[in-house]
């Protein structure tokens, strides 16, 4: 069990310095030596777990993938209302991408490496899915209005943060995403909210705690 613990924790090490390559130069400029510099790990440790860059690349993404979709579980756990889920999904989302290195560079990746076929594109189905189930709820307990169409709705919060994060990233280096998502939801709420629970969600856009550790 020691020997097991070990190689997991030096796999972790490997996807962190990978992630921290990844980051900051991209797919194309990352190499193989500046990913083991960034690990602190031998070649024999990363050929060990990873058998190319590549296989580095795709291993990202999954743990990117695996991170989010744990952090909704714990989202959906603890919200009051499907609407609330929907919004704090969407601040945790923030919150990882300003925090985990891992975060950042599967979301660079995905764009990099991704096309319309593939594992690339897993991650935003799956949130997608995740937003349509949500909506679903919401109208039927009449959070939200009756002529919004989940699946639209799921597929416009996917494609709006995706974009709004890309544009931080590029003007701020995302100092601003919170202040971002919620011009978003005080313009896009009004018109998609039931009138109850409306100052509720604005007032829960508004805040900028985290929301998982």
């Amino acid at each position: 069990m020691a020997k097991q613990a070990r190689a997991a924790a030096t796999r972790h090490q490997v996807l962190e310095g990978a992630a921290l390559s990844f980051e900051k130069l991209g797919y194309g400029g990352a190499s193989l030596s500046g990913i083991l510099s960034y690990a602190d790990v031998t070649k024999g440790a990363l050929y060990f777990h990873f058998e190319s860059k590549e296989a580095l690349a795709w291993a990202v993404i999954k743990e990117q993938h695996a991170m989010a979709m744990l952090a909704a579980q714990r989202v959906l756990a603890t919200a009051q209302s499907p609407m609330e889920a929907i919004l704090l999904c969407a601040k945790e989302m923030a919150r990882q991408l300003l925090t985990e290195p891992i975060v950042r560079a599967g979301v660079r990746l995905t764009l990099e490496l991704g096309t319309s076929r593939g594992p690339a594109t897993d991650p935003y189905i799956d949130w997608t899915d995740t937003l349509v189930a949500l909506a679903g709820k919401a109208r039927e307990a009449g959070e939200l209005r009756a002529s919004v169409d989940p699946a639209a709705l799921a597929r416009f919060l996917v494609s709006s943060f995706t974009g709004m994060q890309l544009v931080s990233e590029a003007l701020t280096g995302r100092s601003d995403l919170y202040e971002r998502l919620a011009d978003m939801w005080a313009l896009l709420l009004p018109s998609i909210s039931s009138e109850d629970m409306l100052p509720r969600l604005l007032e829960l856009a508004s805040l900028r705690d985290d929301v998982a550790s």
